[in-house]
């Protein structure tokens, strides 16, 4: 994301952000003939107390540049949560480091761990969700081995490739959730070639991640429980987590922790296939 794309990206941020809230949430009264959904422009410069043709400016991808209190300031006008918060301030200031990207190693002591959380599948991603490594329960579940070309080990990827899949209960939801992810790690790293490769070959293959991705969600990484279909083990539940390894902040470990239930049934198949 150079900077061209940067100031159209945070100009589409807050063009749909303005046009999810009614006028009636926040008490202002109704108003006929409204051109679009949501606040009129004029409305957020009012309630961030800035002028409106500086905030047009900033819709418009104008370059201008915002203070931080500024940004505040739009982010109550605009409701918006933590992680939408982080997602503005990192559109309007971007990476002002010029170092290069650490390369994403798997340490044998993070190897070690993950293949300790056996029968909870467990596997590490680098910052383009890209899997670096996965134990046995993982590989069980995921079945990271197969490919997927051309990006056959993208966590995002290989889940739109399974938009059919029976394996995750309530896919919709659960993909609409990773897209909102996804771009909120995409701006921490502008100008990142794998990331734009990954981006504009998931926007030509899925009309879903296309709407979706123009929707400019984002979210942070929810905890959460998750139900999961196998084709031979049947339902399966866990706790879904994601821990930030201390070696990078760019390596997370996703770790699915089985319900009783479940790890008897990966205990027995993992056991089947030694």
């Amino acid at each position: 994301m150079d900077e061209r794309e940067r100031r159209e990206a945070l100009a589409a941020f807050l063009r749909t952000r303005r046009a999810r809230i009614q006028p009636a949430e926040l008490g202002l009264p109704a108003r006929n003939r409204r051109r679009t959904a949501g606040l009129r422009r004029e409305e957020v410069a009012e309630l961030a107390n800035i002028g409106v043709s500086w905030y047009t400016l900033l819709e418009q991808g104008q370059d201008v540049h915002p203070s931080k209190q500024v940004l505040s300031s739009l982010s109550t006008a605009l409701r918006l949560t933590a992680a939408e918060e982080r997602h503005l301030f990192l559109l309007a200031y971007g990476e002002v480091s010029g170092k290069r990207l650490e390369e994403e190693q798997v340490t044998p002591a993070l190897q070690r761990v993950v293949n300790a959380l056996n029968p909870h599948p467990a596997f590490m991603i680098g910052r383009c969700w890209n899997v670096l490594t996965w134990n046995r329960a993982a590989e069980l579940l995921f079945r990271f081995h197969e490919p997927c070309p051309p990006h056959s080990h993208n966590v995002i990827w290989r889940f739109f490739q399974r938009e059919n899949s029976t394996l995750y209960q309530e896919w919709e939801k659960q993909a609409q959730s990773l897209v909102a992810q996804f771009r909120a790690d995409y701006a921490r790293y502008p100008g990142d070639v794998s990331f734009r490769e990954i981006i504009e070959d998931l926007q030509q293959a899925s009309p879903q991640f296309c709407q979706w991705w123009e929707q400019q969600n984002v979210r942070g990484l929810p905890d959460r429980p998750q139900v999961m279909k196998h084709p031979t083990l049947g339902w399966l539940e866990f706790d879904h987590v994601t821990f930030q390894t201390s070696f990078s902040p760019d390596l997370r470990v996703k770790v699915y922790s089985a319900s009783e239930a479940s790890v008897s049934k990966l205990e027995q198949a993992l056991s089947a296939s030694l």
